[in-house]
């Protein structure tokens, strides 16, 4: 045999060779990846458990008072507004109540532990999913002291540019208008006195989001 023929039979055998290598190599990385997967598997949150929407928590210190921010829950949006004491003085004056259609929070779009004239845990603090009760539109955000483009004598609250649906400082519609509801409050306590967890009621009460009469 040829020194030629010699070498294009070794050229041969080694590149056999650096191809069971890979192989080899290949198999065992596919083996080791689906000896790990059910574990990774694990790690990711259940389909359920992201449909159900993890609790969020919210630090309160940098909101001012009578400054609104908005955080994300279940993909919808939840504002957190810190009411000033003139805008708590307004919520119960007969100049807000007699324009509303249920003052008394009597429908069911809120936990016990929200059904009162301020609609929350604590008064300086109101905690409302911002979405219209007419045809889920976002109302926009339109506190005391904002005359245009209403009255003068508007006691702050919320404007659905859509439709005209107008609700309080504390989520209560107007008489009137197409809403049929308040702005639903959903389940929420304060861990801390500044930090607030979204989507937890306060211990031994039990209410979800999904009992009130219209989100």
């Amino acid at each position: 045999m040829s020194d030629d023929t010699l070498s294009a039979a070794h050229g041969a055998t080694d590149s056999r060779r650096d191809f069971l290598t890979l192989v080899a190599g290949a198999l065992t990385v596919v083996g080791v990846a689906s000896a790990l997967w059910p574990f990774i598997d694990s790690l990711e949150p259940a389909a359920d458990t992201l449909a159900a929407g993890a609790p969020v928590d919210v630090d309160l210190a940098p909101i001012k008072p009578g400054q609104q921010i908005t955080v994300a829950w279940r993909g919808r949006p939840i504002w957190i507004l810190r009411r000033t004491p003139a805008e708590l003085k307004m919520l119960q004056s007969p100049q807000d109540v007699s324009l509303l259609r249920d003052p008394g929070s009597t429908n069911l779009q809120q936990p016990k532990y929200a059904q009162n004239w301020h609609r929350s845990i604590k008064p300086e603090w109101s905690v409302l999913v911002g979405i219209c009760t007419h045809l889920g539109c976002i109302p926009n955000f339109e506190p005391l002291g904002n005359g245009a483009p209403f009255a003068p004598g508007w006691p702050g609250g919320y404007f659905c540019p859509c439709h005209g649906s107008k609700y309080d400082l504390a989520g209560r519609v107007f008489a009137g208008v197409p809403a049929p509801y308040n702005l639903p409050v959903p389940p929420y306590r304060f861990i801390a006195d500044s930090k607030v967890r979204i989507g937890e009621n306060p211990p031994g009460v039990e209410f979800d989001l999904t009992e009130i009469d219209q989100i």
